[in-house]
């Protein structure tokens, strides 16, 4: 049975003053919902994008609807200039980097029997090493400032879940699990926390441009709520793992789901 979508909650100050750096928050996705919801939470934000119109389209659109423009920063994440760049904006804006949200993220579907070296690589090299590239970063910056912080990266239920035709975009969230548990062990030294999050099914208008109907629909009869996830319902999720309520957690994906695997 479906479950009526619940409001999405207040602010309870749960980023207030932290330094946040948010990457893909273009557009309507999970990585916007993030900036929204730290935004509502008091924290100081940075979004970056590799659309410059919609970057800036999303930055107009959170001033708007939380009363608070974020900060700017073109970044391609499979550029390592562009996400050194990212940490010296983010410096630069906000004095600091408290907390990085890694949401660059590729899809696609292909039998791996017809799959193509190039799509193969393309999907590991933003999904995986995008988020390497990120982690590394702010984790420099977190050392070099010597006050702890928190890293969250995005995975997916498909990092654990066998999926036709997602070989590679399963392979990529899978590295990104592991990537999260071992950086997190040499983290934890400089009091840096590094967690995930595996969502199963957020709904968004991108998501229903590049799915069939048909798979949509099977896919949220397999929830038990009986519907996908709202981006915020994510994002609130990601907001806990960077915020003071989670402070003895590190190394662990959290899956955002209604399904069992």
């Amino acid at each position: 049975m479906s479950r009526l979508m619940p409001e999405e909650p207040p602010g309870r100050g749960l980023l207030d003053d932290k330094a946040v750096v948010v990457t893909a928050a273009a557009g309507t996705g999970i990585g916007s919902a993030v900036a929204k919801r730290a935004l509502i939470e008091g924290g100081r934000v940075l979004i970056s994008d590799i659309h410059q119109r919609r970057l800036d389209d999303t930055a107009d659109r959170l001033h708007t609807e939380t009363g608070t423009r974020p900060f700017t920063a073109m970044c391609d994440v499979t550029i390592e200039d562009d996400v050194r760049s990212l940490i010296s904006e983010a410096i630069d804006s906000l004095g600091r980097v408290d907390v990085m949200m890694n949401n660059a993220g590729l899809g696609g579907s292909a039998k791996l029997v017809d799959m193509t070296d190039e799509q193969w690589s393309a999907v590991i090299g933003v999904t995986l090493d995008g988020t390497m590239r990120c982690t590394r970063a702010a984790l420099r910056q977190m050392i070099a400032q010597g006050e702890g912080g928190a890293i969250v990266n995005n995975a997916s239920v498909v990092g654990w879940r066998a999926q036709q035709e997602q070989s590679h975009y399963a392979a990529a969230k899978a590295g990104v699990m592991a990537l999260t548990r071992c950086v997190a062990m040499e983290a934890a030294e400089h009091d840096v926390r590094v967690n995930a999050v595996a969502p199963s099914l957020a709904m968004h208008p991108h998501l229903s441009k590049v799915t069939t109907v048909e798979l949509l629909d099977e896919l949220e009869q397999g929830e038990a709520f009986g519907r996908a996830a709202a981006p915020w319902e994510v994002a609130n999720v990601m907001v806990f793992l960077a915020s003071d309520l989670s402070t003895y957690m590190t190394g662990e994906i959290v899956s955002v789901s209604s399904r069992h695997p």
